[in-house]
């Protein structure tokens, strides 16, 4: 593997006893940071004031909207490009930025620095900082927590007709689901039902093609009906896993739901047309990331007592995932300004800043941060988002991460939405892509 090999421990050395992160006595450089356009970037560039006064260093920020994010900074580590000095990128790229040395590999500097891994969420580590996973090779900080879960009108849900017309017909109260299978008759409860005298819908879910929005959506379901993506104790043995019973159910059911309970014109949904559903008042339940909720809860049309969240159902063994998402922050190989960039990464590790990035709206991943007595009641969703990443797993994160991704958004597209062929044929069909991807990569 061509793994980067950092700067020298001399360098490093001289980098600490310069003092850059307190004292800017390196000189003000300007660093340019890339992540997607979002409201979390949106909170980073007025966090990161508090660096620029202490270090003498200017920030600049290159925001890419999320459908086109993965495409564009992909193409910037694959050319060599020096655009980026700092990247806060997807969990799934970080195999390939690894092995194909376009981040810079932190151990030594989080030894210099006292940055210990174990001082953040366990899932966020494997996720977003470790390539081999599982190991202790470090080429990212974790910067924003984020994760699959739902938000619902906790209103609707309140009023005393539907609870008794809900009861009636289920046998049970019309509350947060336990199960998909209970997700599902409420989603279709609320299909097509008028409250206030508007039509409204049950499900906002991902069914987004072009980037990886369905990918995420069906992944988020599947992992609680038993899917694996390859044999535990065989790696990239994935006949059998991939497709096996517990899957086609899984896929089955995603289809069912879009089927059965999404908004008119809903074939092509990600993030934004998500959550514009939701506050538009279109829909009673949300699929979406966490990294929405801060924005649900201050809607003056959604917002406060009216929504509430949950995290991921369980699927019918009773057991329950989700999907990660969220991303690490790295020091791009290519970038002249690495010390600068090194000493942003100390200052954002910092746990008041850490603390000072939940209040301001960033997920924390910092475990002094979520672990606080008091975060599960900061905010009416923070006990979600707690239990939430407890139950995280995430997508491919091999070098192949692009070609895996699109042989996925395909299939499952082409199955839920274009209602080609059957859920069996589709993970068959997924299974055969994938082994022939690491096929060509020489897995086997």
């Amino acid at each position: 593997m061509n793994f980067h090999k950092v700067r020298s421990l001399t360098a490093l050395g001289a980098l600490l006893a310069a003092g850059v992160a307190n004292t800017g006595q390196a000189g003000a450089a300007e660093l340019t940071l890339c992540w997607a356009a979002w409201d979390p970037a949106n909170a980073l560039v007025e966090l990161s004031k508090d660096f620029e006064a202490k270090s003498g260093n200017t920030m600049k920020f290159e925001f890419v909207p999320w459908p086109n994010f993965a495409d564009r900074m992909l193409n910037e580590l694959n050319s060599g490009g020096k655009l980026c000095d700092l990247l806060i990128g997807d969990s799934q790229w970080i195999g390939g930025a690894a092995e194909n040395g376009q981040y810079v590999k932190l151990n030594d500097f989080f030894d210099k620095e006292g940055i210990k891994m174990d001082d953040f969420i366990p899932a966020t580590v494997v996720g977003y900082a470790e390539w081999p996973k599982n190991s202790p090779n470090y080429w990212a900080l974790p910067a924003f927590g984020d994760v699959v879960g739902w938000s619902y009108r906790k209103d609707w849900f309140a009023r005393p007709e539907l609870q008794a017309e809900f009861k009636q017909k289920y046998g049970r109260d019309l509350a947060v689901p336990k199960t998909f299978a209970e997700l599902k008759d409420i989603a279709e409860f609320f299909q097509k039902r008028e409250i206030d005298g508007k039509t409204v819908y049950g499900a906002a879910i991902y069914t987004e093609r072009g980037s990886e929005g369905i990918t995420m959506g069906v992944m988020d379901v599947l992992y609680s009906f038993g899917f694996q993506y390859e044999n535990p104790d065989k790696p990239y043995e994935l006949d059998g896993y991939v497709n096996s019973a517990k899957a086609v159910a899984g896929l089955e059911f995603y289809k069912e739901l879009y089927n059965c309970c999404t908004p008119p014109g809903h074939s092509d949904a990600y993030m934004s047309e998500d959550i514009d559903a939701y506050k538009s008042g279109q829909v009673a339940l949300h699929m979406n990331f966490a990294f929405t909720w801060p924005g649900i809860n201050a809607d003056p049309n959604v917002g406060g007592d009216k929504s509430g969240y949950f995290p991921n159902p369980a699927g019918p063994d009773g057991v329950a995932f989700a999907q990660l998402g969220g991303q690490g922050i790295s020091v791009v190989a290519a970038s002249e300004k690495q010390e600068e960039a090194l000493a942003y990464i100390k200052w954002f590790a910092q746990p008041e800043v850490q603390q000072k990035w939940w209040q301001m709206g960033g997920y924390s991943a910092l475990r002094k941060v979520v672990e606080d007595p008091g975060f599960a009641t900061s905010q009416p969703y923070a006990q979600t988002f707690l239990d939430s990443m407890a139950i995280v797993k995430d997508f491919w994160a091999e070098p192949s991460y692009a070609s895996l991704l699109q042989a996925a958004q395909k299939r499952f597209h082409d199955y839920v939405v274009a209602g080609q062929g059957t859920a069996q044929e589709a993970l068959d069909g997924l299974a055969k892509d994938w082994t022939q991807v690491f096929d060509d990569e020489g897995k086997y």
